[in-house]
């Protein structure tokens, strides 16, 4: 099995993991990993704020890695793009000014997708913690100012 394969099989899981935890209730700055490095078994995948919106991702280390570096920052990157996969579908969710939302807006308008999308890989990680295996847990946050730069006018703002 090709190392390409692995990580696809490995990101799966770690996408898995996430859909679990989708949908618990607490706020989206309280910590996801207990002090004796277990997730906590309540958590927030996304949430809104007046300013933000934030977005949580898990990612597993690669146990096959001897060096402990290499595990923790390849969950890191994991969890980073398990969190703005998270963050994509909060913002195709927001509703625009008119009724639409922001996923109906971009089916129409690619320069419109490609802005998101680089606004999404330019959100800032505000948290990471790892688990007791070296896994990561990441809190990515958004400015809503941010996607009223594109020329997004979101409803009720």
């Amino acid at each position: 099995m090709c190392s390409a394969e692995v990580f696809m099989k490995k990101l799966l899981v770690v996408l898995f993991v996430a859909v679990l935890f989708y949908g618990c209730a607490s706020s989206p700055d309280k910590g996801t990993v207990s002090k004796e490095g277990e997730i906590e078994r309540e958590w927030v995948e996304q949430g809104i704020t007046k300013n933000f919106i934030f977005a949580r991702g898990i990612g597993a280390a690669d146990q096959t890695l001897e060096n402990k570096t290499q595990k923790m920052a390849t969950s890191r990157n994991s969890a980073i793009v398990n969190a703005q996969y998270n963050m994509l579908s909060v913002v195709k969710g927001v509703q625009l000014e008119g009724g639409i939302t922001v996923e109906k807006a971009i089916e129409t308008d690619s320069m419109l997708a490609t802005s998101i999308d680089a606004a999404i890989k330019g959100a800032q990680v505000v948290r990471s913690e790892w688990t007791s295996d070296d896994g990561c847990v990441v809190i990515l946050r958004l400015s809503k100012k941010a996607l009223k730069e594109m020329g997004l006018k979101i409803a009720g703002e």
